[in-house]
């Protein structure tokens, strides 16, 4: 066993900047956010609620979280006026305070460390998000001029999901994903020469990470393997045995077991 060290070279990380943001609306294909600044996640619930038997705390549960945000930004897509509640009513001419749709959104932030600004990042994805009424201030003009940014809080309807509690915010960790894996997501999100931008739903996502997973084995030469796979893919029996689960593995039946591509 080796005794833990502080502050190697490489993993001092921090979290920093946001970019690509894309906004989704049903039966449309996702359209840039161009002038995107931040999204400030603040979650709601979450606190614990203490219970007490003859004058003894007998349990502390935590209440369920709601995914909440506050997002900024100087400018926002043309298709957002129906999400902000204006209706374009006639050529040039909009009336707000209309019955607003309910959006998904993808954004992503940067990792660095003390070697990069770049080293990784966190794609972002929020389903069923309504935003509330901005915050907006026009001032007077000004030497030198200010840009004045639009302000929405936002709160979310998360989608049902099977064998997980309900959650509008997923988020994909470059760092921990197959490259080929991750292009394949990032080809539905922002769209290719043949697919058009779109938000998939988790089971869809899912079903892409199931579908281009892989199983890498490396011999390390002193009779022991490194594997990587997939969460489902490997489960600990003990703390000396492993299960490995995947379509094109065979036991030999001799203590030694064959993996093909």
């Amino acid at each position: 066993m080796a005794r833990i060290s502080w502050d190697a070279v490489g993993s001092r990380l921090y979290e920093t900047g946001i970019d690509r943001g894309v906004l989704y609306i049903d039966g449309q294909p996702g359209v840039p956010w161009n002038g995107l600044t931040s999204v400030s996640e603040n979650s709601s619930g979450g606190t614990s609620r203490p219970f007490y038997l003859d004058g003894e705390k007998y349990a502390n549960l935590g209440s369920r979280e709601e995914f909440e945000a506050t997002l900024t930004a100087y400018t926002y897509p043309d298709a957002f006026d129906s999400c902000n509640g204006t209706e374009k009513i006639r050529s040039g001419l909009y009336l707000t305070k209309q019955r607003k749709n309910s959006f998904g959104l993808s954004y992503r932030t940067r990792i660095g460390n003390d070697l990069s600004d770049s080293f990784a990042y966190k794609i972002h994805l929020i389903y069923n998000v309504l935003a509330s009424p901005p915050t907006k201030t026009f001032k007077t003009m000004s030497t030198p001029s200010q840009i004045d940014d639009f302000s929405w809080t936002l709160t979310s309807l998360p989608p049902k999901q099977e064998g997980y509690l309900r959650s509008s915010h997923v988020v994909i960790d470059s760092r921990d994903i197959d490259p080929s894996l991750l292009s394949a997501i990032e080809d539905v999100l922002y769209g290719n020469n043949s697919i058009s931008s779109s938000l998939p739903t988790l089971e869809e996502l899912m079903d892409l990470v199931d579908t281009n997973a892989t199983l890498t084995v490396v011999d390390n030469g002193d009779g022991t393997a490194t594997i990587t796979a997939p969460l489902g893919n490997l489960t600990m029996l003990d703390e000396s045995i492993v299960q490995i689960t995947w379509p094109t593995l065979v036991d030999n039946g001799d203590g030694t077991i064959t993996v093909s591509s």
